[in-house]
């Protein structure tokens, strides 16, 4: 991956090195397993320009979304920022047990990384203490060490080496949504990659 390369795929070039950086250090070194790893980035991160959860909903939306936390319109319009919103997704799940786990661990990254559990076994694999100051995760840098290190521990080259995108867009995202714009944008990758 080279700065003409990430121009043409409209990305800022501010993420060239964090992306070389990372791609190195988890062996995302083939075009394939690169044109996966961006691809998918390029579908969670809207094309590498948000790094963090969007829970800006509104309380019908909320109600459609997450029909469990949020029954009825009634119930969703007592929770009316982002904060109020996280905490009640997440609390009690992915080891957000403390008040105010839900939005403190909300997702941030390329790959949205969600979750106190998920934060700290981030922070215990790399070393960046993203447990204690999530925001981290916000910079360059650690947006893609985190992409990377989620990437390694879901054995996501062995899906890229045998393009089984289905497997992998279902381990990064737990289903299938957005699966033919990423496979859209992987293809597009590899083009650019030649």
């Amino acid at each position: 991956m080279n700065e003409e390369q990430l121009i043409k795929l409209g990305i800022d070039i501010k993420w060239l090195q964090p992306l070389q950086d990372v791609m190195d250090k988890y062996e995302i070194n083939t075009p394939k397993r690169q044109a996966a790893f961006i691809g998918q980035c390029m579908h969670e991160s809207n094309n590498f320009k948000t790094i963090e959860e969007n829970l800006h909903y509104s309380p019908e939306r909320l109600s459609q979304v997450f029909p469990s936390r949020f029954p009825d319109v009634e119930v969703a319009k007592k929770f009316n920022t982002p904060e109020l919103i996280a905490n009640r997704i997440y609390s009690g799940r992915m080891g957000n047990m403390e008040e105010g786990d839900g939005w403190k661990y909300h997702g941030r990254g390329l790959i949205q990384l969600t979750g106190r559990d998920n934060y700290a076994s981030f922070t215990n694999a790399t070393k960046v203490n993203a447990l204690d100051n999530p925001d981290l995760l916000l910079q360059p840098e650690y947006a893609c060490l985190s992409a990377g290190w989620f990437w390694n521990k879901r054995m996501l080259n062995i899906c890229a080496d045998a393009d089984d995108y289905k497997t992998l867009t279902q381990r990064i995202n737990g289903g299938q949504i957005g699966y033919d714009d990423r496979v859209k944008n992987i293809k597009l990758v590899l083009s650019v990659l030649g």
